[in-house]
């Protein structure tokens, strides 16, 4: 269940990188929730983090050095085993694969994002090795259509998005897994001549149910049928921005199992994360030692200009870059400000594979042909045209997908932040 914990060394590679604090100023917030206590793992845990806290204290040499030294007895590395003994010990209890050498081996690597133009704005995303880029090349096809002359919640906005989205989820699950063993091919997936390619297929008066793969590297349309199976707490999110400029979009999950919440000795619980990776021979996110899963996690950051001014990030799943769009497309094409994003009614669609099954036979993992879910305050009209097109309409009152929102006034060095409340989503100003 649970790959290498990689959030200790992702936090403080940052730290040490971008940060001006040590690590015993940087975890004194977290170790005052945790002394609070609540969960078995809370006090164990906070035991873990002042370990690393005295061992930062007693090394040597400079800031970064001395941050690295308390990530190196996390992990076991040169000599400094106590808590990664404790983590091996939990793997060998539960029955879990990782080991001491597994801890040690990992690092975390700086990479250049995905990144597209759209409208004036340059969106950044992680890598293949999430889902990340297919917000990219959804708002690519987009890019040819006028939608602020269509309306926000018009039957035509919305099935053009959903269609756009059909399309680049069918290239994410054809193409995308960790480039570190695969060849995505993503600067053609992203390019003009393909994203031309690829939009005629958009029908605006009927909706596809069909699963419609591109073929980037010959540069056709379609490569073929895709994988399709017709007639069928864990993630939270966190964006921030401080007065200095900086910006963080971050989306955390564990999805900690039920019986593995106790979090061992150290405190440290396990996640499911390599149930994202499947067994298909030849699958570009078929596992492989070593290899990163094809993860649902997919912070978002946007410039104009060169500046930030704007973060997303979205608890659910497959839903997450789906409910980004609702909201890129609210701020860009819209004009809306983040409180009124984050609220007004959103919509997705399940025509994709389940990012979470990792059954061999990619066709059972299908989950939803033709859907459309849409909050219920868009109006009866609209849900009944989209209807008439093809779509598999289900209407909710439940919100679609968690999101957090900021967007940054460059000009009047203004910072604005929202979360769905309905979604239990919250922002706040220090």
């Amino acid at each position: 269940m649970a790959p290498v914990p990689s959030v200790v060394d992702l936090c403080l590679t940052t730290l040490k990188l971008y940060g001006t604090r040590t690590f015993e100023d940087t975890v004194a917030s977290a170790l005052a929730l945790l002394d609070k206590g609540g969960e078995e793992w809370m006090p164990k845990l906070a035991v873990t983090l002042r370990k690393m806290v005295d061992t930062e204290g007693a090394a040597s040499g400079s800031r970064e050095d001395r941050i690295q030294a308390a990530c190196d007895l996390f992990y076991g590395r040169g000599g400094l085993t106590g808590i990664a003994d404790e983590l091996e010990a939990d793997y060998v209890e539960k029955g879990g694969f990782l080991r001491v050498e597994d801890l040690a081996a990992h690092r975390t690597t700086i990479e250049e994002p995905a990144a597209v133009d759209y409208r004036g704005y340059r969106i950044y995303k992680c890598g293949p090795w999430t889902q990340g880029p297919y917000l990219l090349q959804a708002l690519r096809l987009l890019e040819g259509f006028d939608l602020r002359k269509m309306g926000e919640f018009s039957a035509d906005a919305i099935h053009l998005a959903v269609e756009a989205l059909k399309l680049a989820m069918a290239d994410r699950d054809e193409y995308y897994g960790d480039p570190e063993f695969v060849a995505v091919p993503l600067k053609e997936l992203l390019s003009d001549t393909y994203t031309n390619l690829r939009r005629p297929l958009i029908d605006i008066r009927k909706a596809s149910l069909e699963v419609r793969p591109g073929d980037p590297l010959n540069l056709k349309a379609l490569k073929g049928s895709g994988v399709y199976r017709p007639g069928i707490g864990g993630t939270t999110t966190c964006v921030v921005a401080d007065r200095w400029g900086n910006v963080i979009s971050a989306t955390p999950s564990a999805n900690v199992p039920q019986n593995v919440r106790d979090g061992g000795k150290a405190g440290v619980t396990m996640s499911n994360r390599l149930r994202s990776l499947n067994t298909t021979p030849g699958h570009p996110n078929c596992i492989q030692p070593g290899k990163r899963p094809r993860i649902t996690l997919t912070p978002t950051l946007v410039l104009k200009g060169g500046k930030p001014v704007m973060a997303i990030s979205v608890a659910g799943g497959d839903l997450q870059d789906q409910v980004t769009l609702n909201l890129l497309l609210n701020a860009i094409d819209y004009g809306m400000g983040p409180a009124e994003s984050v609220t007004v009614p959103r919509f997705a669609t399940g025509h994709h594979e389940d990012s979470f099954d990792p059954n061999p036979d990619r066709k059972e993992t299908f989950k939803s042909p033709g859907s459309l879910t849409l909050n219920e305050a868009i109006s009866q009209d609209v849900q009944e045209d989209l209807a008439e097109r093809g779509h598999q309409i289900e209407s909710k009152t439940e919100p679609i997908g968690r999101p957090v929102m900021l967007a940054i006034d460059q000009k009047k060095g203004l910072i604005q932040a929202a979360g769905d409340p309905e979604a239990a989503r919250h922002a706040g100003g220090l």
